[in-house]
């Protein structure tokens, strides 16, 4: 079996050069945009917030430590991130339906409008940044941006990549963003 070494010496070290620098210009572009969206709605919800809520959208409401799991992220990270979601009403803290006991986090009302406020402006903005691309582009550069924040999310949990797999198989919700359907991002980089 081949070493990342091995590997590395196969592929054209100029284009990995390349690679590596544009995904480092398109992490430090999409924090300091925050790819907020436009309007008066740009910047206006930080990543953090925006995966927590479309994820609890999504997957309906969870405890920290499911949020957690399902982020890839610690529960004390969540705890942190879901405080100021709970005190400006966006995600509220309900007993869990089978355990009157546990708690768990759900989106408010005002929470999923303010989610569906902040996906219309950031559909926006990735209409106006692929202006002028064909929709095959749109969908091919999607299914690639999903496939290498797959790969990440996989070689940071510590399991293989498997790129075949990651081709045939949809990945999850929260991994992707299908051009047909609004909203999910991934996790894969460090939450802050």
């Amino acid at each position: 079996m081949p070493t990342s070494q091995d590997m590395t010496t196969e592929l054209d070290p100029g284009l990995l050069d390349a690679l590596q620098h544009q995904v480092a210009v398109f992490a430090r572009r999409a924090e300091q945009t925050r790819l907020g969206g436009t309007g008066q709605l740009r910047n206006s919800m930080d990543r953090a917030a925006y995966l927590l809520l479309n994820r609890l959208d999504q997957e309906g409401p969870m405890g920290v430590k499911a949020l957690a799991a399902g982020m890839g992220i610690d529960s004390s990270t969540v705890t942190r991130q879901v405080a100021p979601l709970v005190d400006t009403g966006l995600v509220k803290r309900t007993s869990h339906p089978e355990d009157g006991r546990a708690v768990v986090l759900q989106l408010s009302p005002r929470g999923q409008a303010r989610l569906e406020e902040v996906r219309i402006s950031r559909r926006q903005l990735m209409a106006e940044v692929t202006d002028g691309w064909t929709p095959d582009e749109r969908d091919s550069f999607c299914t690639l941006l999903t496939r290498f924040n797959s790969a990440l999310s996989a070689r940071q949990s510590g399991l293989p990549v498997v790129q075949e797999a990651a081709a045939q198989e949809p990945a999850t919700q929260a991994e992707s963003t299908p051009v047909s359907t609004p909203v999910s991002t991934s996790e894969s980089l460090p939450e802050s």
